[in-house]
């Protein structure tokens, strides 16, 4: 048996390798020159440092297990000292995982955790559609969700930069029964957000992008690279996939890219109708990462972690990245939602100048001295078109959720788009492969099944 797989990130290369172990033979066609997907590293300075998804928590367990059988190296993300909260350019500092703010706003803010939380349990992983009230919360932006319920405006602020950098999106975008779907299956809000026994506890050595090289290697020839498909042709047991110059055969597909890249391929015959509405109405959220490096880590030598949280402005969050030896200081940004649209359209130097000013109002001006400014703009990827997770807007999971796993005959879907655990993450992509193999394995006669 034969199977292809569209789409070289961490879910396409994990379900390759689940199939080949059940003995089928796969091919696996990406549209970019690299694998990975949204993760990608690069040697700078003294050290490896990613320019994509970088992290993952003690609860992934998927990657976790992963990282050990491929011998990769990881090591706790610093987080030592105070933090620094940047609320419209007034710069305070606090510990733990909740700025410091007044007593009554404080009982707001941890109030708003626990309703959310308490929520987003009711959603069910794998069928939130069913949830209870799912058409109303659907029907919701979480900001219009944020706003009936949060009275204090500073708390709405002090969240919303957690918001956008979770989903790369304005609360305004997202459906309020996504928001709470996603956070529940990465065990609550500050589970996503933290660093300490939540979703940013590890780093890998080399970089998250090694776990792709690594499958990619193991995979051989059988990963075939620059070549994005444009028509896919699909009946019972049979599909036909085409690039501009070339045609492969097989009797399953797994589609491991994002949707809304799906949406782009000319299916023969057209998908069903809730299928092609998921696709077309499922973006991908917007972030611009980057990596400052410095000759020293002044930051942690004034006491800071190195993690900065700014309210409004061009960046939502900043994180100490130094390498994992502590040779090559460096501090992380992103710069998401509709900030990173309109960054987007900026020169790289007026790019540059915007960040440092960011860095030197949150840590002093010893920040505008980085001897290297990297910028990966993700919203201009041509083969991913934004970051780090594809978003819903209201409508969208409630009306045609069912359509986002389900298999189409020869078609399976994977990604981490698709995951019932953490989507939106590198345990998610592991996830959805995990369960596309045990699909197509369950449903076809296949040597080692």
């Amino acid at each position: 048996m034969h199977a292809l797989v569209v789409g070289a990130g961490i879910s396409g290369l994990l379900a390759a390798r689940g199939l080949v172990r059940r003995g089928l033979d796969v091919t696996v066609i990406e549209a970019a020159d690299r694998v990975g997907g949204r993760t990608y590293a690069e040697q700078m300075g003294r050290g490896v440092f990613d320019l994509g998804g970088q992290w993952i928590g003690p609860s992934q367990r998927r990657m976790v297990a992963l990282a050990d059988e491929l011998g990769l190296e990881t090591f706790p993300t610093y987080d030592t000292g105070r933090k620094v909260l940047d609320v419209d350019g007034r710069i305070s500092t606090y510990a733990g995982a909740i700025p410091s703010l007044s007593p009554i706003r404080l009982a707001i803010l941890q109030a708003t955790i626990w309703r959310i939380d308490r929520l987003a349990r009711r959603v069910h992983a794998r069928d939130p559609w069913n949830a209870p009230d799912a058409s109303v919360m659907d029907g919701r932006t979480l900001q219009a969700w944020m706003t009936s319920t949060i009275p204090s405006r500073v708390v709405r602020d002090v969240m919303t930069p957690a918001i956008r950098v979770i989903f790369g999106a304005e609360p305004r975008d997202l459906s309020l029964l996504f928001a709470l779907w996603y956070i529940g299956q990465g065990g609550g809000i500050l589970s996503l957000v933290d660093i300490r026994d939540a979703a940013q506890a590890t780093r890998f050595v080399d970089g998250a992008y090694a776990i792709s090289r690594r499958l990619a290697q193991d995979l051989g020839d059988s990963v075939v690279l620059g070549s994005p498909v444009a028509e896919i042709e699909w009946a019972p047991g049979s599909v036909i996939a085409r690039t501009h110059d070339e045609e492969w055969r097989a009797e399953r597909l797994v589609m491991a890219a994002p949707s809304h890249m799906a949406a782009r391929i000319r299916f023969t015959p057209e998908l069903p109708a809730s299928r092609r509405a998921l696709q077309e109405r499922f973006p991908m959220g917007s972030a611009i990462k980057f990596q400052a490096l410095y000759e020293q880590a002044f930051w942690r030598e004034a006491g800071l972690s190195g993690e900065l949280v700014c309210t409004s402005g061009p960046v939502a969050v900043v994180f100490d990245n130094t390498s994992h030896d502590g040779r090559q200081p460096a501090l992380t940004g992103f710069c998401v939602g509709q900030a990173a649209l309109r960054v987007s359209e900026m020169s790289e130097d007026e790019q540059r100048r915007i960040f440092t000013e960011v860095l030197a109002r949150g840590f002093g001006d010893k920040a505008r001295a980085h001897s290297q400014l990297r910028i990966k703009d993700w919203t201009i990827d041509p083969w991913v078109r934004g970051c780090p997770t594809g978003i819903m807007p209201p409508g969208v999971l409630g009306t045609y959720g069912p359509a986002l796993r389900a298999p189409l005959g020869s078609l399976h879907w994977a990604g981490t788009e698709t995951a019932r655990e953490w989507t939106g993450y590198m345990e998610g992509a592991a996830e959805a492969a995990e369960r596309v193999v045990q699909e197509i394995t369950g449903s076809l006669r296949v040597p080692g099944a």
